[in-house]
């Protein structure tokens, strides 16, 4: 049975004073290809749609179609960390870095509250970490809608300047199918060198033995 997310947890803090409170979220941890993506919403409480859900269960065609209607009525902002950025600092450190740029990025925040068990530790307001938050809270949902929307539109776009690996279909992901377009065509630019199977074909040469 699919999680139906409410309104509680900003509701408390709403009621505690908090004036401006986010949902924040991010999408593409598992990819070997691609940025990582945050966004953060602020949800209007007198105005909040129907059907915000997990992304992940959710049909690209409703997932377009609340990810155009947030950003018409919502406070959004949308934040990336780099290919090079993860590969630097790590997917989980980059993840954050991209929660703490979209948490920036809608100016004044009273409260966070951030999708998963740990928090960005560069955050510049109070924040509560909610473990499945996307299946909980309709401002993690809104943010995890967005998120994966604006992501997906990113890979299908370098999938015309990288054809071949069907990031239009897998959205970076490590399917069979992108698995041997890595073996076929090589590595990309836009491929996370710090991830086992990107690494294991730049650096086949350097494990045979002679």
């Amino acid at each position: 049975m699919v999680s139906i997310p409410d309104f509680s947890s900003e509701a408390e803090l709403l009621a505690g004073g908090a004036a401006f409170v986010a949902g924040v979220d991010e999408v593409g941890r598992g990819p070997i290809a691609g940025p990582v993506t945050a966004a953060a919403v602020r949800l209007d409480p007198a105005n909040i749609p129907d059907g915000l859900r997990d992304s992940k269960v959710m049909s690209l065609a409703a997932r377009e179609r609340l990810s155009d209607w947030l950003l018409a009525h919502a406070a959004v902002s949308v934040a990336h960390a780099s290919v090079e950025e993860i590969d630097e600092i790590n997917i989980l450190r980059a993840s954050h870095l991209a929660m703490e740029r979209a948490v920036a990025g809608l100016g004044v925040v009273d409260f966070a509250l951030i999708d998963g068990n740990l928090l960005p530790r560069g955050l510049t307001c109070p924040a509560r970490a909610l473990v499945k938050g996307d299946a909980r809270c309709q401002s993690i949902a809104a943010a995890s809608i967005v998120a994966k929307v604006a992501r997906d539109r990113i890979m299908v776009d370098l999938a015309q300047q990288f054809p071949g690996y069907g990031w239009e279909r897998n959205a970076g992901y490590p399917t069979k199918a992108h698995l041997s377009a890595l073996l076929d065509f090589g590595v990309t630019p836009v491929h996370r060198r710090s991830f086992k199977p990107v690494h294991n074909i730049l650096y086949q040469d350097l494990s045979v033995t002679p």
